[in-house]
């Protein structure tokens, strides 16, 4: 079974769910702090971690952004119930997925299944996807447009690779939820605008074409573009 880092400050958390985590199968490892976590990121090679956001020494955006920099490891941020800020910053920052404390076990593990299956078979294909000076590469992840390599998130390159798969179709919202957080998921459809506004500020502002195209009460169209 996969690894997983528990990053959260409270023992009594942290202690709950490595116990139901080892009791599924999982193999863990926790950190308490987030120097500690970036220490045990490094050391410990997991395959999925669990971030704190509130945590001494450097909060878990800090932890999650310094990730990012180097691994597209997934991650599922843990926040305070009702605290929007704190999941639109961890998804902007680059998480993979976010649940409210204090949660039941079974919503983690779900929320665990899900994206792990997203980062083991991504459904990529071989062939090099083009679309005008845009060109995304499935083999390695990599993204160009005109020449210039883009920093993408994971969920920023699998929503591109949805859309440049899908050129000049029309796409629904639940259509681009199943396809990027799979099937199962507990995202709601407000993150889909929030990440091809992420995409806009990438690509299209980039360009100075729109290459992401809104269609109002339904979901969004990339233009085919030459």
């Amino acid at each position: 079974m996969e690894k997983i880092l528990i990053v959260e400050d409270d023992a009594g958390i942290s202690d709950f769910v490595n116990a139901e985590l080892k009791h599924e199968g999982y193999t863990t490892c926790t950190a308490l702090d987030g120097r500690t976590a970036l220490e045990n990121f490094e050391k410990e090679k997991p395959d999925l971690i669990l971030l704190d956001i509130m945590l001494p020494q450097l909060s878990g955006l800090e932890v999650l952004r310094r990730i990012r920099k180097s691994s597209n490891i997934p991650v599922i941020i843990l926040t305070a119930r009702g605290e929007t800020y704190d999941k639109v910053n961890g998804l902007n920052a680059g998480a993979d997925d976010y649940i409210a404390k204090p949660f039941e076990i079974e919503e983690l593990l779900a929320r665990m299944s899900a994206v792990l299956r997203r980062s083991i078979a991504p459904n990529s294909k071989n062939s090099k996807l083009k679309n005008g000076k845009l060109i995304l590469v499935p083999d390695s992840m990599k993204v160009t447009l005109s020449d210039t390599d883009l920093n993408l998130s994971k969920t920023e390159y699998l929503m591109l690779k949805f859309f440049m798969e899908n050129q000049e179709k029309v796409l629904t919202r639940p259509q681009i939820l199943d396809s990027v957080w799979g099937e199962g998921h507990f995202i709601d459809e407000n993150t889909v605008d929030v990440y091809v506004g992420y995409l806009r500020s990438k690509i299209d502002q980039t360009a100075g074409a729109e290459y992401i195209k809104t269609i109002r009460g339904i979901g969004y169209k990339m233009l085919k573009l030459e």
